[in-house]
């Protein structure tokens, strides 16, 4: 079931070279399109740009190593068993830690992509599935963002820990997995329903009320996950379209919420993994709804966090102040951090 899922996804990023028609004549670097930035992703920011602190703590045998936050969906177990590929049981220890998992970019015009050098696919707009927005709503009203959705399995590629049953999706290099561009529902709030119906549930004031108390919970880094609707100070997670209402510029908390939605929405359509908690140690498995405690975020450009990330529905003002600024910096690239926990073999 997972090699099908994988080979679905990926199938979406060949989809996206066919019908953009990509050649190498066809690209363009920011240096000449101010309206596509370089990220210098493939660069010493690599190392310098990442928050290597939060990988910690590492937990081995229910034992800590090093301090930070722990999701409460993690595991309680010490040892554990799972099967080989003959069936037979094996004994092992539980393992668990924060594991960048997947770049998300929140882009203004379509097809631009800061995370491959700033190149901007020439794709025609008539190929175009969602588009850059509505006509109908100004700058002042409604703001539109695409995404782009990346395997970034960081710890993998630079061959800092291991895979196997510690890498339960199985990628194990840079590959893009999601485009928005090529998906009706991202533009479109009507589309977006019929995909998730249960918006219907919580379009009504109680609903909306209650994630005042996770907006509560988020800013001291422990999201609830069962106001699976809300998205913390952010606001409210559905419908799961591009479409949010805008500030003057581009506000880390509007790309911030993009890129949750983004997140939820592959989730909701059994493309996204449980990869925390007891029943995900042999390895993960569909989850219909965002485990919001198992992801935290980190903004990679345009101005890195590079001591700290951030949970789901964390208020701005911890963490976002001073993190865009007109032109280049309007477009947000975000690692996505995901607790892993998983059984390794003695």
């Amino acid at each position: 079931m997972k090699r099908l899922q994988r080979t679905a996804i990926t199938a979406l990023g060949y989809l996206w070279l066919l019908f953009s028609g990509v050649t190498a004549a066809d690209t363009t670097t920011n240096s000449v399109d101010p309206l596509c930035s370089d990220a210098e992703l493939w660069s010493g920011k690599l190392i310098t740009d990442i928050c290597w602190s939060c990988l910690f703590p590492i937990r081995a045998a229910g034992a800590s190593l090093g301090g930070g936050t722990v999701p409460s969906i993690a595991t309680d177990e010490k040892f554990c068993f799972c099967t080989d590929s003959m069936n037979i049981p094996e004994l092992g220890m539980t393992m668990g830690l924060w594991n960048p998992a997947r770049l998300i970019e929140i882009v203004r015009n379509p097809w631009c992509s800061p995370a491959l050098g700033g190149h901007k696919f020439s794709a025609s707009n008539v190929r175009l599935i969602a588009t850059t927005g509505k006509a109908d709503f100004d700058a002042s009203e409604m703001s539109f963002f695409n995404y782009h959705y990346f395997a970034f399995p960081l710890t993998i590629l630079l061959d800092l820990f291991w895979d196997g049953r510690c890498n339960s999706d199985g990628y194990r290099d840079f590959d893009l997995l999601y485009v928005s561009e090529l998906d009706p529902t991202w533009n479109s709030d009507l589309l977006a329903f019929f995909t998730s119906p249960e918006t219907a549930l919580f379009a009504n004031p109680v609903a909306i009320s209650a994630c005042v108390a996770d907006a509560v919970a988020a800013a001291t880094g422990n999201p609830l996950d069962a106001l699976f609707w809300c998205a913390g100070a952010w606001g409210h997670m559905y419908p799961l379209s591009g479409i949010s209402p805008t500030s003057y510029g581009t506000d880390p908390r509007i790309t911030s919420l993009l890129a949750t939605r983004a997140t939820a929405s592959l989730h909701r359509r059994g493309l996204a993994w449980k990869t925390s908690g007891n029943d995900a140690l042999c390895g993960g498995y569909i989850y219909p709804f965002i485990p919001k405690s198992q992801y935290r975020l980190s903004m990679f450009y345009p101005v890195a966090e590079t001591d700290s990330n951030h949970a789901i529905g964390e208020t701005t003002f911890k963490w976002g102040a001073g993190r865009t600024y007109p032109g280049p910096g309007e477009d947000h690239l975000y690692l996505l951090w995901r607790w892993q926990d998983c059984c390794s073999g003695f």
